[in-house]
């Protein structure tokens, strides 16, 4: 049938139709009505065409009925008819017409046979829209999505996804298609719809299935009255599909959120959403994320409240959780982050209470709790330096530097101070010296036989060195199976506290003193400044150091050759004080900070797999970091006075003979330790030195507990398989076996508070057929991340919709689930799931 590819549309209609309409005896009879005979003249040349014999039907049916079934029972034939047909019995052929169907060959039929569609769908569809069927290519593409048993709704649904090239013809996918369209400022689509008669059944569509109505529909009507709907919650009583299920689809869809969040905003402005918000109470909005502002309105009332302490922080970080969901939160989690901080932070600073008994109590109280609120002004400032949305934290930063710099930092520093000054040496009988480090941690490793690997991290200070810690400890690679203990102990570091000096008392060594060049220094007459002169130390005991960017980066195997030549190596990474140290980037501290302890693990899961014996990460010293600008008050108001004045900073001074002054506490050598005849002086308090073309926010050299309490991290690990690190379990709370309306809202339990080893996890949240991956529903992620140790706040809710996929399978049982995705791929493992039972009452879509 070579003639199915003709040009010549009835040719081909009718070729197609012997070739695949009804046969009996391996024959097909075509029934031709053509009552106003326009094709007669072409009959005979058709059949010759075609290979087939014609009966001219006059007023012969009997007979005709005779030489069909009796006389050539397979012969194919033409069998035309012109004029008015008899109807009902009075048409002899009527029986046979039913049988192998009647053939018309108006261009509404032979449009629809070339569509193999019924007659009675397909001339109402093309008769109605002729600009869509004048194109060959259109009705080709058609012809590929079409079933014989189409209805006309369903054609005209097919068609609008011809012309909008969507993949489905569901009134959801076609509307996402507009959406999307429409947000990018475009309206091909929609005017393809127009040109070709289909927008009025697209509009009957929406308003049948989604409860749209208006007296002048449009596309720009019906996009607002969608977003103001979802604000308004949608109604329950919405015809067919609930709105809601779709809107969910579009929003949590990769396809098309960024269209909806920019029509949202389209939509937010018209609809003048943020002035109707202005005497909202941020609490009852927790529930609602239709518009961005809403999101705006909750994150700036919240800091607003943090503020002029108006919400605890429990209130705070409750509302958080709430809005982890929210479809705005990605936007804002910076933010978001900066009040939970601010607010715990001013709630610790509250409870604050620099008093001490002592010298070592002062220590001690800083060790185990004190530090966390340094810790939580750094996480204040880098999500604050993070988020673009810096408007809501303008009052809650100038408050938090007010508390951090006036009720924390200078008070303890006066607190302090007294103990300082009334010490006759620099010496602790709890905490260890840092001068001992090398005799206390990396000797009793190396007596045991043990290969050594020591990180030392300029201006590692405790308070990062507890969040390393923390996440050595919640470290978990699924393919290495590494795990880590991490145990933290504080040392004293060593006076001044600078890089110089805590480099030098972390080597080995009897003697430690200062060089007389400069601020450099030597341990037992050997040059300690650099990387060459620290190894020429260290190679007396069996030991190498190295710079950690020289390392970092080799493959296993070269590093593990490289560990096994010596016995212990010093590996030194600086990026903290690198980059505070300089006043054009002494702000980009903590962004440093949050790189270096992600290098840091990185660089022990390294050493881990080169198999090491022990890692010790430790600091040559800590650091003290405001962002104000420094007043007069913050600078001492009088120079250092000495015989020789040998070297200076902001927090120190080193000579001879220096003189004795109110605003600095005076040490000889000989009280710190060292077997110099320095002299040093250490500014009271935070003050500083001036001193010209330095910053003044990041500094370190004197006395405070940020700088001198210098962490020391024992780092081992396993690789036996089974990772000491477990995700969080979470378990579903199951109300109904019965999903009975589009929406399916469930609560999911996170079991334990999140801890250094039960670890937070993101898990995807979906409906779906029991054995089968496609999904019924949106597609959620839930947040399990909460270190409540209340049952009751680790509760996350989730809102699944389902989709018009799902209309086909009720009565069925489905599977809620919940999934992670395994690391490095684009695959998913399950979780936990639960069964349900589709009983839903709908009408479905088209």
């Amino acid at each position: 049938m070579a003639l199915l590819t003709d040009t010549d549309p009835l040719t081909r209609v009718l070729a197609s139709r012997f070739a695949n309409g009804p046969k009996a005896d391996g024959r097909h009879i075509a029934f031709w009505h053509d009552p106003a005979g326009e094709h007669e003249q072409r009959i005979d040349d058709l059949a010759a065409q075609l290979g087939v014999a014609v009966i001219r039907v006059a007023n012969d049916e009997f007979a005709v009925k005779h030489r069909l079934l009796i006389e050539e029972r397979t012969q194919p034939f033409i069998v035309y008819r012109r004029g008015e047909i008899p109807t009902g019995i009075g048409n002899w052929l009527l029986d046979l017409e039913y049988a192998y169907g009647v053939f018309y060959a108006d261009q509404a039929a032979l449009v629809g046979e070339d569509l193999n569609l019924d007659n009675a769908v397909a001339r109402p569809v093309v008769e109605s829209h002729p600009a869509f069927f004048k194109s060959a290519e259109r009705r080709e593409r058609l012809k590929k999505r079409l079933n014989g048993d189409d209805n006309e709704t369903v054609v005209r649904a097919k068609m609008s996804a011809v012309l909008l090239k969507t993949e489905q013809h569901s009134l959801s996918e076609l509307t996402r298609q507009l959406l999307i369209e429409e947000a990018a400022g475009g309206r091909i689509g929609w005017n393809l719809l127009a040109d070709n008669g289909l927008t009025g059944f697209y509009l009957d569509g929406v308003r049948q299935t989604y409860g749209y109505a208006s007296t002048a529909p449009t596309l720009d009507d019906f996009t607002l009255w969608i977003f103001r709907s979802a604000h308004e919650g949608f109604g329950i009583d919405t015809p067919g599909r609930n709105i809601y299920v779709d809107y969910s689809l579009w929003r949590d869809s990769r396809i098309s959120s960024e269209a909806i969040a920019i029509l949202a905003g389209n939509a937010e402005e018209a609809l003048q959403i943020p002035a109707s918000l202005e005497n909202r109470e941020w609490s009852d909005l927790l529930g609602s994320d239709t518009f961005e502002s809403i999101e705006r309105k909750i994150a700036s009332d919240l800091a607003a409240g943090v503020a002029t302490k108006a919400i605890t922080a429990r209130e705070v970080g409750d509302a958080i959780r709430r809005r982890q969901t929210s479809f705005w939160y990605p936007r804002y989690e910076t933010l978001y982050t900066a009040i939970r901080s601010a607010s715990e932070l001013l709630a610790a600073i509250d409870e604050f209470d620099p008093s001490m008994a002592g010298f070592d109590d002062g220590l001690a109280r800083y060790k185990t709790g004190w530090f966390r609120i340094d810790q939580l002004y750094r996480h204040f400032m880098r999500a604050a330096q993070l988020t673009e949305h810096t408007g809501p934290l303008d009052a809650l930063s100038s408050q938090v530097e007010n508390f951090y710099s006036n009720k924390y930092v200078d008070p303890l520093a006066t607190a302090w101070q007294g103990q300082v000054d009334a010490v006759a040496a620099w010496t602790s009988q709890t905490v260890s010296s840092q001068r001992a480090f090398f005799t206390h941690y990396v000797k009793p490793l190396l007596d045991k036989k043990k290969r050594v690997i020591v990180i030392i991290s300029d201006a590692l200070r405790y308070e990062i060195a507890d969040e390393l810690a923390a996440q050595l400890r919640r470290f978990r690679a699924d393919k290495s199976k590494v795990g880590f203990t991490a145990d933290l102990e504080p040392t004293l570091g060593v006076l001044p506290s600078y890089t110089q000096l805590g480099m030098a008392a972390l080597l080995p060594h009897t003697n430690l003193g200062f060089s007389g060049t400069k601020a450099l220094t030597e341990v037992d007459g050997k040059r300690t400044d650099g990387t060459a002169y620290r190894t020429k130390v260290l190679e007396a005991y069996g030991g190498v150091a190295v710079q950690a960017a020289d390392v970092k980066n080799l493959p296993v195997k070269e590093l593990r050759t490289l560990t096994q030549q010596q016995k212990f190596m010093y590996a030194y990474h600086n990026e903290i004080d690198a980059t505070g140290d300089k006043p054009g980037t002494e702000r980009e501290v903590f962004k440093a900070a949050a790189h270096t302890i992600d290098e840091l693990v990185r660089l022990s899961k390294q050493f881990a797999s080169a198999e090491v014996g022990a890692i010790l990460i430790t600091a040559d010293h800590g650091f003290l970091f405001q962002d104000r600008e420094l007043d007069a008050s913050g600078y001492l108001s009088t120079d250092p006075q000495g015989d020789e004045i040998h070297d200076r900073d902001r927090r120190r001074v080193i000579g001879r003979g220096l003189k004795a002054d109110a605003a600095f506490r005076h040490f000889t050598a000989a009280q710190l330790g060292l077997s110099s005849d320095y002299e040093v002086l250490i500014p009271k308090g935070t003050k500083r030195l001036k001193l010209q073309g330095s910053g003044s926010r990041f500094v370190h050299g004197g006395a405070t507990l940020q700088e001198i309490v210098v962490p020391v991290i024992s780092v081992s690990y396993t690789d036996s398989g089974k990772s000491t690190v477990q995700p969080v379990p979470v378990k579903i709370q199951q109300k109904s076996p019965n999903i009975t309306t589009g929406i399916l809202a469930v609560e999911v339990h996170q079991s334990e508070p999140v801890t250094d080893k039960v670890q937070a996890r993101e898990l995807r949240a979906g409906i779906y057929l029991p054995n089968d991956d496609k999904p019924l529903s949106n597609q959620v992620m839930l947040k399990f991340n909460s270190e409540s140790t209340d049952p009751r706040e680790r509760y996350v809710p989730g809102r699944m919709a389902l989709s018009s996929d799902a209309d086909q399978h009720n009565g069925k049982d489905v599977e809620f689930r919940l999934e992670e995705q395994i690391p490095n791929t684009s695959q998913w493992r399950i979780v936990e799931k639960a069964l349900y039972r589709l009983k839903r009452s709908f009408q479905a879509d088209f």
